[in-house]
């Protein structure tokens, strides 16, 4: 019995050792098979195309111009014009404000206008000096200010052709002067809506092309299908270091006045064609997780991994920005297990 146990020590070390050799040289095979293995692809060349530069971009509508109507001072306000929606021409009254210390300045100033008609006469004679005429003088020049300063802000006139887009006070109401409408005192807002303009951020890259007789559309969602032309108005003349953009104004007409402040839209810029690489929308994949985009290029049998910059989508075709060349060959169907560096075999039919 004894010999027995001890013969089965013995040979449990040689039966373990023998097992790791076996899975060992399984596991090699495996991997050579699997290194050697050709997939079957199917490929197309890339070739270059004219492709029209176009940008979208977003932004919201805002009006043209925009006017607070307020007084410099606080008063009661008398009688408001006006009301939201109305139409104004540049000049019209829109607001009276209480005219008490008007009158009273325009009472002085008479007063003083007499007074220094009387003061002249007598220095044309001799009876009053040289100073006491300028004084007087000065003090006529300080009512004046102070009149017009008085009848510009009892009547308050608009100073743009626009609408009425909001009204803070009423009739009788004392005017505050505290802060109605984004951060701005006012008791009416006036607003042009023919045009209107839209702000947007354009890339860094595009400065140079971005010129007066550009071509610019304006689509807004709740008017499918529909688009609006419009042109540049303002190219802002510095780039924004943190974001790498700048700032350009586009006015769009508004005759039927169917574009409102406020409504979301999508700009299209158009910078004219270039000729672009063009590859299939199926040779393009995105890794999972980025918005990294890359082709396998197919040369000799083998396949290399290469990411590209993408622009747009032009039917089945995706334009490259850069990463691949005209003439170059990339992987179209198969590619579901390739690596980097994969021999593959190109066939017409998979």
């Amino acid at each position: 019995m004894k010999r027995s146990f001890l013969s089965i020590i013995f040979m449990s070390p040689m039966l373990v050792f023998a097992l790791l050799l076996t899975a060992c040289g399984g596991k090699t095979s495996v991997s050579d098979e699997d290194q050697n293995t050709n997939y079957r692809v199917k490929t197309e060349v890339v070739k270059k195309q004219p492709v029209e530069q176009i940008v979208t971009l977003t932004g919201n509508v805002e009006p043209f111009e925009k006017a607070f109507i307020s007084s410099s001072t606080p008063v009661r306000i008398e009688k408001i014009y006006k009301e939201v929606g109305d139409f104004v021409k540049k000049g019209d009254l829109l607001v009276q404000m209480d005219a008490s210390n008007y009158r009273q300045a325009r009472v002085q100033l008479e007063n003083l206008e007499v007074e220094f008609a009387r003061l002249d006469t007598l220095f044309r004679i001799g009876s009053i000096s040289q100073q006491q005429l300028d004084q007087m003088a000065t003090q006529l020049e300080v009512a004046r200010t102070a009149y017009r300063n008085l009848s510009e802000n009892t009547q308050l006139r608009s100073p743009i052709n626009g609408v009425v887009t909001g009204r803070f006070y009423e009739n009788g109401e004392m005017y505050s002067m505290s802060p109605v409408s984004g951060g701005r005192a006012a008791i009416l807002a006036i607003e042009v809506l023919q045009p209107v303009k839209v702000m947007v951020n354009v890339a860094e890259q595009y400065f140079p092309m971005v010129e007066k007789n550009l071509n610019v559309s304006l689509a807004l969602d709740v008017y499918q299908g529909k688009t609006f032309e419009g042109s540049v108005y303002l190219k802002y003349p510095t780039i924004d270091a943190a974001t790498r953009t700048f700032t350009v104004e586009l006015q769009f007409p508004n005759k039927e006045m169917l574009i409102r402040p406020g409504m979301f839209g999508r700009v299209v810029l158009g910078f004219g064609e270039l000729e672009r690489a063009v590859v299939p929308d199926l040779a393009v994949i995105r890794q999972q997780g980025t918005n990294e985009r890359y082709v396998f290029v197919e040369k000799n049998g083998v396949v290399e991994r290469r990411v590209i910059t993408t622009g747009r989508l032009i039917g089945n075709m995706f334009e490259v920005i850069s990463g691949l060349a005209e003439g170059e060959t990339v992987v179209t169907a198969g590619h579901t297990r390739l690596l980097d560096g994969s021999a593959v075999q190109v066939v017409n039919e998979l």
